[in-house]
């Protein structure tokens, strides 16, 4: 792949993984297969209207697989492709990686705001 095309990818990838719900929703789906209703119940305080978005982006980036099954009315599920599953993997390790860290961070925030105050 060019190196242009690469680096936009790439930088569309990371604003993608920047969103509020897309590392929620690699984290329900990690879990098991879903349909909309089910993720939606599943992350309060996502709208409709984002979770659509973010979901088809997600579809458009490889990240998750959408299954529609040809009944009255549709039946669509959402599941997580390879892709997405090395994103639960590095979700995951920066759970632990936060874990590990969330003290210092919390303390060296506190002391920078007081160095600035002062």
């Amino acid at each position: 792949m060019a190196t242009r095309a690469r680096r936009q990818l790439r930088d569309h990838a990371a604003g993608l993984l920047s969103r509020k719900w897309t590392l929620h929703i690699v984290g329900v789906l990690g879990r098991d297969t879903k349909r909309h209703s089910e993720l939606s119940r599943q992350l309060p305080g996502v709208t409709q209207k984002v979770l659509t978005e973010t979901l088809r982006e997600m579809e458009r980036t490889g990240i998750i697989e959408r299954s529609v099954y040809p009944t009255i009315p549709p039946h669509v599920e959402y599941t997580l492709t390879i892709a997405g599953l090395g994103l639960l993997k590095l979700s995951t390790e920066f759970a632990t990686w936060f874990d590990t860290h969330h003290d210092n961070m919390r303390k060296a925030r506190r002391f920078y705001d007081q160095q600035r105050r002062a």
